[in-house]
C-alpha cells in the first residue's frame, strides 16, 4: 500500500536515525494513513478512502461531497 493521503497528499518524509554512538542511518516518517468508508449521498453509495488522520478531520469539517470533489480534482479515481 502506498503511504500517501488521498485528500491532503501527505507523503513520507525522510531523515536519519541517530544511535547513541551518533551513527546515522536512513529512516522514513510515514503519515498516519487510515482506511475509512464514507457514505456519498450524491451517488447513493459508499466510497472507501485512504486519508491520513488530518485528512479525516478535514472531511469532518468540509463534508464528504467536497472532499471527494477535491480528491477527483487531483486526478485520483474514487
Amino acid at each position: 500500500m502506498s503511504a500517501h493521503c488521498m485528500l491532503t497528499g501527505a507523503r513520507p518524509g525522510f531523515g536519519n536515525r541517530i544511535s547513541h554512538s551518533h551513527r546515522r542511518t536512513s529512516r522514513r516518517f510515514d503519515p498516519n494513513i487510515q482506511t475509512k468508508r464514507y457514505w456519498l449521498p450524491g451517488e447513493n453509495r459508499y466510497v472507501r478512502l485512504r486519508p491520513s488522520t488530518k485528512g479525516i478531520r478535514t472531511v469532518d469539517v468540509i463534508g464528504v461531497e467536497a472532499a471527494v470533489a477535491r480528491i477527483r480534482a487531483r486526478g485520483v479515481k474514487v
